[in-house]
């Protein structure tokens, strides 16, 4: 079954950038789409975006429009969430997650039951 492991997590200050890597394990990985998520200190877990399963179809919440990128680089079986003018409310563990079958990014990709396969998360803080 595929597995996924986030890394690149840490403490950065206000205005500052991060780039958080998914690596995929397991089976072929260019089967799958790629969600981002996020979750703040006692908050529900949030959509942040989602890829395609070829790289050609991203989707982004609102909240992190025109700051964050979601990349892939299925040679690797990596994907990437590049953060730019982290904000202190983008604190929060991040989690990548996926789901079989996304070679488009669906209507409903923001929510966390259409995922089958999730990583651990990793921690992003945003602090002076």
């Amino acid at each position: 079954q595929l597995q996924l492991v986030e890394s690149g997590g840490g403490l950065v200050q206000p205005g500052g950038s991060l780039r958080l890597s998914c690596a995929a394990s397991g089976v072929a990985f260019d089967y799958y789409a790629i969600g981002w998520f996020r979750q703040p200190p006692a908050k529900e877990r949030e959509g942040v975006g989602c890829i395609n399963s070829n790289g050609g179809d991203t989707v982004y919440a609102d909240s992190v429009k025109g700051r964050f990128t979601i990349s892939r680089d299925n040679a690797k079986n990596t994907v990437y969430l590049e953060m730019n003018s982290l904000k202190p409310e983008d604190t929060a563990v991040y989690y990548c997650a996926g789901v079989i079958g996304g070679d488009t990014v669906k209507s409903t990709w923001w929510l966390p039951y259409e995922y089958h396969y999730w990583g651990q998360g990793t921690q992003v803080t945003v602090s002076s």
